[in-house]
Formats: C-alpha cells, sequence, structure tokens
C-alpha cells in the first residue's frame, strides 16, 4: 500500500508483498492510521514493514517478520510524528535497523509496545533505533530479546530518549547489548529496569559513548543490574558499573 493522502488500514494484514526500494508492507507520506491490523513477512530493500513520512498513528497491531535488506525491518518513522500503543513489533530483519527507525527530526511515542526478537544482521539497533535530531518517549513497554551485530541490541540512542516504567532485557550486542548510547545522545530512564542483557566487549546494560549523556533518575526505581560483562561503561552516573 503506497499513499501521500489519507490511508486507513483496519482489521486487515497486509503479508508477503515485496517492494524493490522502500515500504514492503505499507509506505504513507500524508496521514496513516492502522488499528487491530497484522503488517507480517512483507520484504524491501530499505524499509520492509511500515514507513511513515506524515502523521502515523498505530494500535493494537502487529508488525513482525518483515525482512529489508539494508535499513529497516519492521517500522521506519522518516519524517514527521508517529504514535504507537498496544502493539508489538516482532521478529523483523534487516542489516542495520531489525525494529524501528524514529529517522532525524522525527517526534516518537511508543506506549504499551512490545519490541522483541529483532535482528539488525550486519550493524546496529536490534529493537530501536534513534538518530540525530529525533525526539523518542517509550512508556510502559517493553524491549526484549533484539540482536544486532556491532551495537545497540536493544536501543542504539544518537537523539533525545525518555524511557519511562519500561523494561530493557535479554537482548545482545557487541557494545551496548541493553542500549547503546551515541556521542550527542541524551538518555533519561524513570522507573525503567535494564536486566539480563548481554554485551560480547563492553557495556552489558548501557554503553555511553564520550560526549553521551545518561541520566538515570535511580529515586524513582530505575536499575541497571544482572547484565554482563557489566552492567555500564563509560559515564553513568549512578550505575553499579
Amino acid at each position: 500500500i503506497a499513499n501521500n493522502g489519507t490511508t486507513r488500514i483496519k482489521d486487515s494484514t497486509i503479508s508477503r508483498n515485496i517492494a524493490g526500494p522502500t515500504g514492503g508492507g505499507v509506505m504513507s507520506s500524508g496521514l496513516l492510521e492502522i488499528s487491530k491490523s497484522h503488517v507480517h513477512a512483507n520484504t524491501a530493500v530499505v524499509a520492509a514493514g511500515v514507513t511513515s513520512s506524515g502523521t502515523a498513528r498505530i494500535s493494537h497491531s502487529t508488525i513482525s517478520a518483515n525482512q529489508a535488506q539494508d535499513s529497516v525491518g519492521g517500522l521506519l518513522i522518516n519524517t514527521g510524528t508517529g504514535t504507537v500503543t498496544k502493539t508489538r513489533i516482532t521478529n523483523n530483519t534487516a542489516g542495520e535497523v531489525g525494529g524501528v527507525l524514529a529517522n532525524s527530526g522525527t517526534q516518537l511515542t511508543l506506549s504499551s509496545v512490545t519490541i522483541d526478537k529483532n535482528t539488525a544482521s550486519t550493524a546496529r539497533a536490534g529493537g530501536l533505533a534513534v538518530n540525530p535530531d529525533a525526539a523518542v518517549v517509550v512508556e510502559h513497554s517493553v524491549i526484549e530479546k533484539n540482536y544486532a551485530t556491532t551495537e545497540g541490541g536493544g536501543i542504539y540512542n544518537d537523539g533525545e530518549l525518555v524511557l519511562r516504567k519500561t523494561k530493557v532485557t535479554g537482548n545482545q550486542a557487541n557494545l551496548g547489548g541493553g542500549i547503546y548510547n551515541a556521542d550527542g545522545g541524551i538518555l533519561t530512564l524513570f522507573t525503567t529496569k535494564v536486566i539480563k542483557n548481554i554485551a560480547v566487549t563492553d557495556g552489558g546494560g548501557i554503553f555511553n559513548e564520550i560526549g553521551g549523556t545518561v541520566e538515570l533518575n535511580t529515586a524513582t526505581g530505575t536499575v541497571v543490574i544482572k547484565n554482563r560483562p557489566n552492567n555500564c561503561s563509560g559515564d553513568v552516573p549512578g550505575c553499579p558499573g
């Protein structure tokens, strides 16, 4: 499905489509509304599942088993804004970002969302990637069992990211098994658990590059524990190490 006006998808399954460049399942540059639907097993070079360059509202849906050769397997917020609620983004694969990418200049809110079992097969960000100048809020959500070959098994943040009442667990990467916070990234965690993530080299829970900022807000109940080989690498105040 490709549309530059208003696209409303409800009680539908969009499955097994193939696109040459972008938008295997759904591509919209206008208003996109998806509810109670499944975007499943679509294929593209750049973005296999859902691509939005306008305003996206996705609820009570699944984006699963989509496969992109390069950039994004599941959901790409390319320009504009996105709101995703009560949705599962799972088992998507791409060279770079398995699950969700908020591109530069975008705003994205994820609420009561599960991002799990997504894979970045050659590069960063198994679950969620936030590019520079993007602003993302994740609340009441779970990011688990995602894998990246290089950095950020669960999350790769190079923009401004706030996690609230969210669990980041069981993710794996070479650096930053749970979260990789890049130079210039601003990461704030409220009432959030980063638990049992694995890094092959360093930063099992959180890897913070020089120039990145991480605020754990431990007074709200944020914890970074039981990660391997360590909980944090870099300047992460309040992290047990």
